[in-house]
């Protein structure tokens, strides 16, 4: 089965406020078999959401009515769903700010549509990879004052419970799986992203300096030149 018949049970919503950009990255993912909904100011892209219960949103941060980073906070409150930015913004801080609220990957502006198609499978390929990790593995994990409940999806350090975006939840479920183990960078890529190759680690540091934020810097170690581990 190729991606895009498998995408034929997938709907996504495009939110863009720029008419012809919003109308080629439709025709695009439609030819590549997923439903597309569309919307082009913050207000829609909620009331969308919504209504139509998307897999996945590309989303633009740029926005009428309110900006993509207030969209995706809405949507994640909601219901945890993959979200995919488009940010003319390079800056670290304004990535962060993104991924922070619950987006899992971004493209700069200008992008290549068939960038964004890829990475759109990717994610879909994350999500679905997930679930089949939480279906094996152990209902729950812990490692000194941090427990991480698989099914349930939470995570607490001591008494309190800290909130994960659904990919840092992923990251963090991966090191764990294995304690003290080094995974290479592309390992996590393939594992947690769908990644075949390494071009997205960029991506994964941005992630990996956000869990430390969340659940400490000395859990998740780092090995340079090899990758990451999380230690008990």
């Amino acid at each position: 089965m190729t991606e895009s018949t498998h995408a034929t049970s997938r709907t996504l919503l495009v939110v863009e406020d720029d008419q012809t950009i919003n109308g080629a990255l439709t025709d695009r993912l439609r030819a590549e078999g997923f439903g597309v909904v569309q919307a082009f100011d913050g207000p829609g892209a909620v009331a969308a959401f919504q209504a139509d219960e998307p897999d996945l949103v590309v989303l633009d941060v740029m926005l009428p009515g309110f900006d993509g980073i207030e969209v995706c906070r809405r949507v994640q409150a909601t219901r945890p769903v993959p979200v995919l930015m488009l940010t003319a913004r390079v800056e670290e801080t304004d990535v962060l700010v993104g991924l922070g609220v619950g987006a899992d990957d971004y493209v700069t502006k200008p992008f290549r549509m068939r960038e964004v198609v890829a990475r759109v499978h990717a994610l879909l390929r994350r999500v679905d990879h997930a679930r089949e990790l939480a279906a094996a593995g152990p209902s729950r994990v812990v490692l000194g004052d941090l427990v991480v409940d698989r099914a349930g999806r939470r995570v607490w350090v001591g008494e309190a419970e800290v909130h994960l975006t659904p990919l840092e939840f992923d990251l963090l479920m991966t090191l764990a799986a294995d304690p003290g183990t080094v995974r290479t960078r592309e390992e996590l890529m393939a594992e947690v992203w769908g990644w075949a190759d390494a071009s997205g680690t960029r991506t994964l540091d941005t992630h990996v300096r956000s869990l430390r934020a969340k659940i400490g810097p000395s859990r998740v170690r780092t090995v340079h030149g090899v990758g990451y581990a999380v230690e008990g």
